[in-house]
């Protein structure tokens, strides 16, 4: 194999196996149903609203794997119906989450950039995935942060010390996690050709 063929974008990674509605159905309902059990492994973060969880790192891998269109349509689900009563939010909380809604909004702007992306080939190697990933998070931050800000009538300042300073090293692992997963699926797919 070449460089050339294993660097081709051909699309998102759920796409390898090609597509059908009832398929993708099931990736988006799956997604939603994936983040939300992501949030009830939370870890409480002293003097901040916004727990540790590994929901982010699934939101992510759910842009990159599903595209810009299933990803989004995940998070909106997954939005919508936690807000309409479904106890997926973190520590099985529902309704709708004042001080963390600006995250959950980004959830949904960061899943359709980085699913569209991922469709260019920005999934493909390490290096590209860390940018990707990264830039991901940082989409999640810039909305949720002003929002927490906001939601508790606390400065920027604090907001960034509350709601994204406590989560960098977690997100730098997750960001690593997925450069190693993200690429190794592509080889194996391509591998299997």
């Amino acid at each position: 194999m070449t460089y050339s063929a294993y660097a081709r974008p051909t699309g998102v990674l759920a796409d390898a196996w090609g597509r059908s509605a009832v398929r993708d159905v099931l990736l988006t309902v799956g997604a939603a149903g994936a983040v939300g059990l992501a949030a009830q492994i939370a870890v409480p973060v002293p003097g901040s609203p916004v727990p540790i969880t590994g929901q982010t790192f699934v939101v992510l891998l759910a842009g990159a794997t599903l595209g810009a269109a299933r990803g989004s349509a995940a998070m909106l689900i997954y939005l919508a119906a936690g807000v309409l009563g479904v106890p997926w939010f973190a520590d099985g909380s529902s309704g709708w989450p004042s001080a963390t809604a600006g995250y959950l909004v980004g959830f949904v702007i960061a899943t359709a950039l980085i699913g569209q992306l991922a469709a260019l080939g920005g999934d493909r190697r390490p290096l590209r995935t860390v940018a990707l990933m990264a830039g991901g998070h940082g989409l999640i931050y810039l909305v949720g942060v002003p929002w927490l800000a906001f939601a508790t009538g606390t400065d920027l300042t604090t907001a960034l010390t509350t709601g994204l300073v406590p989560y960098l090293i977690g997100d730098v692992l997750k960001v690593l996690l997925a450069a190693a997963l993200l690429p190794g699926a592509w080889m194996l797919i391509h591998r299997r050709r």
